[in-house]
């Protein structure tokens, strides 16, 4: 009868090879795993939104700054606490952490916080009617969309999970044990140590009956013995595991022997970096002492090839599985990105985000022009029909067109809020045009369709909207209102749907890349295109709320208008020159 294989090579496994030539086989983190971790953190996300939620209702009209604030907080925390936790705190939130899991790189490094931004941005996506889940459980890699697009996996990734036999204690041994010969066969040592293993999770009367009829096999090479067979059984192994360990330690010579003493000789030491990688994977390299640190580092190397050795020598799948974990352990903490420090932030920011948008120029014509079209013909179709305005536009639209003339001629604007709700309605903007600018990014996965339908619709609504205000005579009244933050609104929604256009593309035509990489690569640049929508959306968002929702006069709307076009400019000119610069070191190599 065939042997039947370890019940973990069924599980999906994910092998990467380190800079030191050692291959570590991931083991990937199913359904159950992934959706405990979720439901843990939508617990503990549910209860902060709740907390901040009453907050808000309690000082709603005592403090309406501190509201704004909460507000815009929320947000964050709805849309970042994902990234935030997998993007500084090496691939874990507190589910994965508490359930032993992490999110890494297909390459086995830890993920920055593009990466882990790319993967939750699309989270909507997986939520959907659970798409995440499905393509969790048909993907030989159990990837969602997310990480499809992000280049990333779930691992387990805890290095304390897996137990090996147990071993004497660190330490010399007395001279008569290290410096005699085992005094067992090869088979006979694993018998005795998955014995020693095993035994203290079985049954109690199913121990005695195994080591009764185990140690019946021994007991006429060794007669003398004063306990009892569980007792005799132990100090049998625990002896020829401390010969195992010394000068004569293979018996046979056999590549199964030589894996043997390697265990018995470095177990201590691999529980030493046990406990110090225990203690990386909870506070990270910065928990480490200035000595302790050099001292991971080298272990690292020490374990990396002594995994290399047990492959080597046929070790037993237990211990390759523990050396495996370890190398893991340390691979990810000492190969990490940089710090996420301000000068970084600053630098992505001010001139890779403006510079990605020059290079995607043509998409975000593209994005241009699919909004565009949409808007002209819909301003169009409700001059030339205007009995369409109630099958087109919101009631919301169709009561402020119908109040318009009397508070025109009151001298009020589109809207108008007072000084103490200013606030609160610039941060809820903000919060609701990112939102529609990630929508329009994530519509690309879609092969683009999305992105194209959430631009063309978009630019439906606004041209269906100035025409019915046209029909009334009131197309100036509106747009007095949108001409201080539209600008900078505008052009934040048409980058995103180059992003979402970058993404569908690489979709449909990778190109020389495999589509799998291409998908990646796509996500990766489309992620500085969403940090500058987020750049001009909140400054669009700021104008909104305390201009255009105010009592400004047109003049100062324009002087508004023409500074954010110029800060427009001055930003888009930035990244001209990034890309100049980039340009003129590559040929100066």
């Amino acid at each position: 009868m065939p042997n039947r294989p370890p019940a973990f090579e069924h599980r999906q496994h994910l092998e990467v090879e380190t800079p030191e030539h050692v291959v570590l086989d991931y083991e990937l983190a199913g359904i159950g795993s992934r959706t405990l971790a979720a439901l843990a953190d939508w617990l503990i996300l549910g209860l902060t939104v709740t907390a901040l939620s009453l907050a808000s209702g309690v000082w709603r009209n005592a403090a309406p700054w501190l509201v704004a604030v909460l507000g815009l907080v929320l947000y964050a925390i709805v849309w970042g606490y994902f990234t935030c936790f997998e993007g500084l705190r090496r691939g874990q939130t507190p589910g994965k952490r508490w359930l032993g899991i992490r999110v890494i790189r297909d390459t086995g490094h830890a993920v920055g916080f593009s990466d882990a931004a790319t993967r939750n941005l699309l989270l909507p996506v997986d939520l959907f009617c659970l798409v995440g889940v499905f393509f969790i459980a048909i993907h030989p890699r159990a990837k969602r969309i997310g990480d499809l697009v992000a280049g990333t996996v779930v691992v387990r990734d805890h290095p304390a999970e897996v137990r090996r036999p147990a071993t004497a204690p660190a330490g010399p041994a007395p001279e008569a044990q290290t410096t005699g010969s085992p005094l067992l066969s090869d088979e006979e040592f694993r018998l005795l140590r998955e014995f020693s293993h095993r035994a203290g999770a079985l049954p109690h009367p199913v121990q005695a009956r195994l080591a009764r009829n185990l140690s019946a096999r021994f007991s006429g090479r060794f007669p003398e013995r004063t306990d009892d067979d569980a007792g005799f059984l132990e100090r049998l192994y625990q002896d020829e595991l401390a010969r195992r360990r010394g000068r004569f330690g293979s018996r046979s010579g056999t590549r199964s022997s030589v894996a043997d003493r390697l265990v018995a000789r470095k177990s201590a030491r691999w529980d030493e970096f046990q406990t110090l990688a225990q203690r990386v994977a909870r506070d990270g390299l910065d928990g480490l002492s200035a000595d302790e640190l050099p001292d991971f580092a080298a272990r690292y190397r020490e374990i990396s090839a002594d995994l290399a050795r047990a492959r080597t020598y046929g070790a037993e799948p237990v211990t390759l599985t523990q050396l495996t974990r370890l190398v893991a352990a340390g691979h990810n903490a000492l190969y990490r990105d940089e710090r996420q420090t301000w000068r970084r932030i600053w630098v992505f920011l001010a001139r890779e985000c403006p510079a990605a948008i020059i290079g995607a120029r043509r998409y975000v014509a593209l994005a241009t022009l699919v909004f565009l079209l949409p808007a002209v013909g819909g301003f169009a179709l409700l001059r030339e029909r205007p009995a369409l305005a109630p099958m087109v536009l919101p009631d919301v639209l169709l009561e402020r067109a119908e109040a318009g003339a009397a508070r025109e001629a009151r001298g009020s604007g589109y809207v108008e809020d007072t000084g103490g709700t200013r606030p609160l309605m610039a941060s809820m903007i903000i919060t609701n045009n990112i939102r529609v600018a990630f929508m329009c990014f994530a519509g690309g996965i879609v092969l683009g369709v999305g992105s194209l339908l959430l631009l063309a619709l978009n630019g439906l609504s606004i041209g269906a909207a100035s025409g019915h205000f046209a029909n009334a005579g009131l197309l100036g009244y509106l747009w007095t209102f949108v001409i201080g933050h539209g600008l900078l609104e505008l052009f934040a929604i048409w980058v995103a749907g180059a992003a979402g256009f970058m993404l569908g593309k690489a979709l449909i035509l990778p190109g020389d890349l495999p589509r799998r990489d291409a998908v990646v690569l796509a996500g990766r640049a489309a992620m500085r295109l969403l940090g500058a929508v987020v750049v001009f959306l909140l400054v669009a968002g700021a104008i909104e709320g305390f201009v255009s929702a105010g009592s400004w006069p047109l003049p100062a709307r324009l002087a508004v208008s023409a500074g954010s076009l110029v800060f427009l400019a001055l930003y888009l000119w930035n990244g001209v020159r990034a890309v100049n610069g980039q340009r003129s070191t590559v040929n100066g190599e």
